[in-house]
């Protein structure tokens, strides 16, 4: 399993640095929004962690000037569900840590929710990602 976070700090920070809109406009790439979805899920209901992260995403994109028309609420409430569900395969006994790399390891490919969710394929063309 690749490491792409050795601490559970380390995601805290991702999280702050999302919610605090500390993190530059290019600085929250795919990987960090599931790393921030592991961390929201891991910490309320499914519906509870989609409504922190559209919150979360939203405030980001109005503090950096970005028009809010690049959300896609089908899109993130697919990314919170496909999140959930890779979550719900592992092991319980795993550490956060470990569990957050491992989900990020699995969807880190952009095009992973439209694999599982295709009815979402309308949106792909006009997605635009903050960060890549």
């Amino acid at each position: 399993m690749e490491s792409h976070y050795q601490t559970e700090a380390e995601i805290e920070s991702v999280v702050h640095g999302l919610e605090s809109c500390t993190t530059g406009r290019d600085g929250f790439p795919h990987r960090k929004h599931l790393a921030v979805a592991v961390c929201y899920l891991r910490n309320a209901t499914v519906e509870q962690a989609f409504e922190k992260m559209r919150t979360s995403l939203l405030g980001f994109l109005d503090h950096h000037g970005i028009g809010r028309e690049v959300y896609k609420e089908e899109l993130t409430r697919a990314w919170i569900n496909l999140v959930q569900s890779e979550v719900e395969r592992l092991d319980p006994n795993l550490s956060p840590v470990a569990v957050t790399n491992a989900v990020v390891g699995r969807l880190g490919d952009l095009d992973a929710v439209f694999q599982r969710y295709p009815d979402n394929l309308a949106l792909q063309p006009e997605r635009k990602i903050i960060g890549k």
